[in-house]
């Protein structure tokens, strides 16, 4: 039996179309309906026939829905669920995509009082943005991260947990808080990193411009793709994850000190230790199936 019937989708950028395009595949009688502020993006993914129905207000698409599916920045949840508030059904679900998820529980809640919120965050994404980006399989064997908020009803988390398995992910259950300390090391700090390494290269004024383009070594070049990802989707994952990033940050920041000053003295022995414990999560990674071992990522040099 189908977790749901009728699944409306709020935001129809990389993910919101991904999840649209992977329920049309993995569960072909769910009646998928979309929405999106922007009124080309609307006009996209009617052209593209991404959903069964595309609305042209947040309201009119979840009237008759029994999950509603939040894709939209995490700055932008609370706004966008008031916009639907008054015409959600009693009966119906509201989940999201956001990376932050204490921060989100509390917006949606605080929207849409007594209705039955159960945040989600599938591990997935590329650094491409809009609905023409989306596929159907970018959740497949990757990660969603259910976050019920406590005391939620546990047939409905079941519920949202079994339509990601139905997209071919794996599910995680875990506390709001524990998840942003969580994806605020193993996502949110790289982010950052990759920010500001391709900012200070760009800033350099004894490297032209040009020359950091040329020369881009295999490090440098998979930081930039990182810092391509959407301008407004990270902005609201920092500032609404603030405490956790600033924490993680400054465990980097110890990290690096300690870093610099093994460079700084010649401790090769520091260096080697560090490296090889870094070496082996990269093998775990691979061994648990979040990437695999093609050299170089998989890039073909023909």
């Amino acid at each position: 039996m189908l977790p749901f019937a009728r699944v409306t989708i709020v935001g129809l950028g990389l993910i919101g179309s991904s999840v649209a395009r992977a329920v049309m595949q993995a569960m072909p009688t769910v009646r998928v309906t979309g929405y999106d502020a922007d009124a080309g993006v609307r006009e996209t993914a009617d052209r593209l026939q991404i959903c069964h129905d595309v609305a042209d207000s947040a309201g009119a698409a979840v009237i008759d829905a029994d999950l509603v599916i939040l894709c939209v920045p995490v700055g932008a949840m609370g706004a966008v669920a008031a916009e639907f508030a008054a015409d959600l059904p009693a009966d119906a679900i509201v989940s999201d995509v956001g990376s932050c998820k204490a921060e989100v529980a509390r917006a949606l809640s605080a929207a849409l009082p007594g209705a039955t919120v159960i945040p989600a965050h599938p591990v997935a994404g590329t650094e491409r943005s809009g609905p023409e980006a989306g596929f159907a399989t970018l959740f497949k064997h990757r990660w969603c991260i259910v976050t019920p908020p406590e005391g939620a009803d546990a047939a409905a988390v079941e519920r949202v947990s079994e339509f990601w398995r139905r997209l071919g992910a794996e599910v995680e259950t875990m506390a709001p808080e524990h998840h942003d300390r969580v994806l605020a090391v193993t996502s949110h700090l790289p982010h950052l990193i990759a920010y500001t390494i391709v900012g200070t290269a760009s800033d350099l004024e004894e490297v032209t411009q040009s020359e950091v383009i040329k020369y881009s070594a295999g490090g440098f070049r998979d930081f930039t793709r990182i810092a391509a990802s959407d301008p407004t989707m990270w902005r609201d994952v920092f500032l609404t994850n603030r405490e956790a990033v600033l924490e993680m940050l400054q465990r980097f920041s110890e990290d690096l000190s300690h870093l610099q000053r093994a460079i700084r003295w010649g401790d090769g022995d520091a260096l080697f230790d560090l490296f090889t414990r870094t070496r082996a999560v990269r093998r775990s990674i691979v061994e648990q199936g979040q990437d695999d071992d093609a050299p170089d990522f998989g890039r073909t040099h023909e």
